[in-house]
């Protein structure tokens, strides 16, 4: 076989990068782009929409990059949407997360993060290329879409890796948010007020889902409402639950504090039967080591001496 030489491997990478780079300057010109309906239609918009002087400086200018790669994002993004599909779990999840990006944000990331994988993937196709060091051209082909498909759909494990993070954090501040509910309703003082207290005291997401529900209240929105909007938008029986009982204590008259102690009573039990099943999953977990690299380790050096011993015998 002739070894190809890595000045021609270079030259070959570069000629390759100047047609790509040509193919997509001819892509946009104006003569071979089909023009959009947005495009012919703006002509006739008015552009120089009024805002407010308070808010001049305040609105970030895109950057150049953001301004070029903007428009091929965008169409990425809509073709991401158009394909994967998901739009309600997306956004059920990013609610649940705290995540306050809108979801053609979310499909941007989705389309970021899998141009990355191929790019290195094609880093890896160059390397090749031009110094022969690297995997085969074949499989940095191949690599190509694994990566960019690898990349697209880690941005969606991100986003479910942090909706667990945070229902996981809202589980273990739940019971001592109950608990200085009933403590501060039982001192006298308003839901309302009770909630701000707590909001005010207490940091995490829990404390965070609060304040909002508090900024809905004084928005004009009736504090049952904003606290089933807390219970849809996390998801968690417990706290559904939790809410649930607070709303049907407001709107009955019920005693309050009763209520949120049984509740925090409530609360605290499910979280000892969570973890007694997370350890019983554990036990199991662990018998893997333990039969697969214990006991084979056990059963040598328990066998070894006599093997040896036969075989002095043996001989």
């Amino acid at each position: 076989m002739t070894a190809v030489a890595p000045g021609v491997g270079a030259g070959a990478a570069v000629g390759g990068l100047a047609a790509a780079g040509l193919l997509l300057a001819a892509a946009r010109l104006p003569a071979l782009r089909r023009p959009r309906l947005a495009d012919r239609v703006e002509p006739y918009l008015r552009r120089d929409v009024p805002t407010s002087r308070l808010l001049d400086g305040v609105t970030p200018r895109p950057s150049v990059v953001g301004a070029l790669l903007g428009p091929s994002l965008a169409r990425g993004a809509a073709w991401v949407e158009r394909w994967v599909g998901g739009t309600a779990s997306v956004r059920r999840r990013l609610a649940a997360a705290g995540d306050r990006t809108p979801l053609e944000q979310f499909r941007v990331d989705q389309v970021t993060w899998a141009a990355t994988g191929a790019l290195a993937a094609l880093g890896l196709l160059v390397l090749r290329v031009a110094t022969g060091v690297g995997p085969p051209a074949a499989t940095a082909l191949l690599l190509v879409p694994a990566l960019g498909l690898f990349g697209l759909l880690a941005r969606d494990w991100r986003l479910s890796q942090q909706v667990r993070a945070r229902e996981a954090a809202v589980l273990a501040e739940l019971p001592t948010v109950a608990e200085l509910l009933a403590l501060a309703v039982a001192a006298g003082e308003s839901p309302v007020a009770a909630l701000a207290r707590v909001a005010r005291a207490s940091g995490g997401p829990l404390a965070d889902e609060i304040g909002r529900a508090l900024a809905d209240v004084r928005a004009g929105e009736q504090l049952t409402v904003a606290l089933d909007a807390v219970g849809a938008r996390s998801g968690l029986p417990a706290l559904v639950r939790f809410l649930d009982g607070m709303v049907i204590a407001i709107e009955r008259g019920t005693p309050l504090a009763d209520v949120l102690r049984a509740q925090a009573v409530d609360v605290r039990e499910e979280g000892k039967r969570a973890l007694l099943a997370a350890a019983g999953r554990k036990e199991v977990a662990m018998l893997v080591p333990v039969v697969f690299l214990v006991l084979p380790v056990t059963v040598v050096f328990a066998l070894y001496p006599g093997l040896v011993n036969l075989q002095l015998l043996v001989r």
